[in-house]
């Protein structure tokens, strides 16, 4: 990974094994992965196992925007880390430490020709969905 990561963070007051589910489940993912209320995901595959895929795509509600997000895992340590690489050949880590609360800490490469303050912030605030969902529908 280079100098240039991002790196968001949250903290989610569940046990780390629901964080995970949540995290790695489809019709979990459905419900929390989008930045805000303007978006819905349209498809979400996840094949967790290394060398498998996943997809994310998304689109704005008012149709301006859509984009997949997809790659293949690299390394899967059960409730303790995922690491995978996107299609585009970004990498990306994500670790689950503590319990209950969870510390969930994403580490990826930005996008070279996006602004990384957007990236940061669009990535935060998936983050946010992903607790706000955790913590209020279990």
């Amino acid at each position: 990974m280079n100098q240039n990561a991002l790196i968001a963070s949250i903290e989610i007051n569940q046990p780390r094994e629901l964080v995970w589910k949540i995290w790695n489940e489809p019709e979990h993912i459905m419900k929390w992965n989008a930045p805000s209320d303007e978006w819905i995901n349209k498809k979400i595959e996840n094949n967790l196992k290394i060398g498998g895929g996943f997809l994310y795509a998304m689109a704005r509600k008012d149709g301006t925007e859509n984009f997949d997000f997809s790659g293949t895992y690299t390394e899967i340590i059960e409730h303790e880390r995922i690491a995978y690489t996107l299609d585009d050949g970004r990498k990306s880590l994500i670790t689950f430490t503590g319990n209950n609360p969870v510390t969930l800490t994403e580490i990826f490469e930005p996008v070279a020709d996006l602004d990384f303050a957007m990236q940061q912030a669009f990535c935060q605030s998936g983050l946010n969905q992903l607790k706000a969902y955790a913590e209020s529908a279990f």
